[in-house]
């Protein structure tokens, strides 16, 4: 199955949930808004100076060097009393802007008369609106500041406090199980390197995998390392479905014998295997499980099952590419896929692959890229190296100079 074809599918089965919850704005970094925020005022909610300077009638100064005396001085925070015809204010940034007053004109092009902070010379005619800050043109009154689906960024935090809202309404954390299947795996810290048996090898995937999610805003719970055995298998998956909106699991979605996934989430629920034609990253699964009947008010009877590749590097493409978006959909966030960028390749690929490739690269200091030498499924260390994946065409080669997409890490993890 094409890549496209598949997220398309998978997308199709993400319906968002319908829990939500209120949090304080400060904890809302990365949550997706479950209403639209409406501003009840107006922001800045006056006309405000936006540089120290004096506040002026355009009309008192139609020439430059005029002298005016200084009838008040208004700080950011304090009110203002009306401009007297023929006077200055002196003004300080942020601060309101007195009646009568239409410019400001900065201190740069000013002068005390004779060291005589009472009066001051204007040395530069102002027109109006100049160095004002109009009230609304940030935000108005009754406008959507922020539309339900938007996944929230320092910025529209910031954006939400000068509303006044200190709690915001947002989608429910996805909560999803995490577990990893077979024999060979082995926790760091549980079996020191020169004591390892053979054939086994520390559990990378569970490590990332775990930050990725946890990234995404998910509540994450991590049920470790699940052997290669049938019942295990079984009583992982109903334990986890009861409870959970997506289980996530990596390794085991092949069709050897010892590869006990695909059985067991067919006995308690529905499964498609996927071949996907994309390379790292050809087997992957998507499915249901059902919970258990006691298991709470749950609007769905049933728990989404993927099943990731046990290769790290097949892993780690396949959730960017295919559980990012399906989480972010869970959660009814409105983003936009990422869109590769045209880049020079600064290296020979001369040998075509039948599936479409993402290949390791790095941005060099020339604004080209580096290819990783091995691009190996399992050489997770191409992953850490590079900084982003060139989308390689099914079938094409590339030659030095060629101009490639690019699909940075940054906007894949964003």
């Amino acid at each position: 199955m094409a890549l496209d074809a598949a997220l398309t599918q998978l997308l199709g089965r993400a319906v968002p949930l319908n829990a939500s919850e209120t949090v304080a704005t400060f904890d809302a970094d990365r949550r997706v808004l479950s209403a639209d925020l409406v501003s009840v005022l107006q922001v800045p909610p006056q006309d405000n100076s936006s540089m120290d300077g004096y506040a002026v009638r355009c009309t008192d100064v139609i020439e430059a060097r005029v002298v005016l005396p200084v009838s008040q001085r208004i700080a950011a925070g304090h009110a203002a009393d009306p401009l007297e015809p023929g006077t200055c204010a002196r003004i300080f940034t942020g601060a309101p802007m007195p009646p009568g007053a239409d410019a400001v004109v900065m201190q740069e092009d000013t002068r005390e008369v004779g060291g005589d902070v009472h009066a001051v010379h204007v040395d530069a005619i102002p027109v109006p609106g100049q160095w004002v800050r109009r009230a609304g043109e940030d935000v108005t009154r009754g406008a959507v500041v922020l539309a339900r689906g938007t996944r929230l960024s320092p910025a529209s935090l910031g954006l939400a406090a000068s509303l006044g809202l200190a709690h915001l309404p947002v989608m429910a954390r996805p909560r999803v199980a995490l577990f990893s299947t077979g024999d060979e795996l082995v926790m760091p810290g549980e079996v020191a390197p020169q004591d390892m048996k053979p054939g086994a090898i520390y559990n990378s995937n569970r490590f990332f995998l775990r930050a990725l999610l946890q990234r995404l805003g998910c509540e994450v719970s991590d049920l470790g390392i699940v052997p290669d055995r049938r019942d295990l298998t079984l009583a992982a998956l109903k334990s986890a479905a009861d409870h959970h909106d997506l289980i996530l699991t990596s390794g085991g979605v092949s069709v050897g014998e010892e590869d006990h996934i695909k059985p067991a989430v067919q006995q308690l629920g529905s499964l498609d295997l996927w071949q996907i034609a994309m390379k790292p990253g050809k087997p992957f699964a998507y499915g249901t499980v059902r919970r258990d009947a006691g298991a709470g008010p749950d609007a769905s009877r049933t728990c989404h099952f993927i099943g990731l590749p046990g290769n790290p590097v097949s892993s780690f493409v396949t959730f960017l590419l295919l559980v990012r978006p399906f989480l972010l959909r869970l959660q009814g966030a409105d983003l936009p896929a990422p869109q590769p960028v045209m880049l020079t390749a600064h290296f020979d690929l001369p040998r075509a692959d039948k599936r479409r490739e993402f290949l390791r690269v790095r941005r060099n200091a020339d604004g080209g890229l580096d290819l990783f030498p091995n691009q190996s499924s399992g050489v997770l260390t191409s992953a850490t190296w590079g900084d982003g994946l060139v989308d390689n065409a099914a079938g094409t080669t590339i030659v030095r100079g060629d101009l490639v997409p690019y699909l940075s890490f940054a906007d894949l993890l964003a």
